[in-house]
């Protein structure tokens, strides 16, 4: 039995967007490879901005830091 012109059109179609998603899995797996160097990089930024956050707010200092009370120390105050 021929097959007519709108099979062979389906058949083109369907193989083009199976290539299409195989080279969309090799993008996606290239990029799975290479991230993990650009996120280590990322951390080591992430936690030296962290540790200069911290020294200007003198987390971690051994001195009670003069800021503000917590707010468990309000209720403290509160007369019923």
């Amino acid at each position: 039995m021929p097959q007519g012109r709108s099979t062979f059109n389906k058949r083109q179609k369907e193989r083009a967007r199976q290539e299409k998603q195989r080279e969309k899995a090799e993008r996606r797996s290239q990029r799975k490879q290479e991230q993990p160097e650009g996120s280590v990089d990322e951390m080591r930024e992430l936690q030296e901005h962290a540790a200069a956050q911290a020294a200007l707010f003198n987390i971690g200092s051994d001195e009670p830091s003069s800021a503000e009370p917590s707010p468990a120390d309000d209720h403290k105050g509160i007369q019923r």
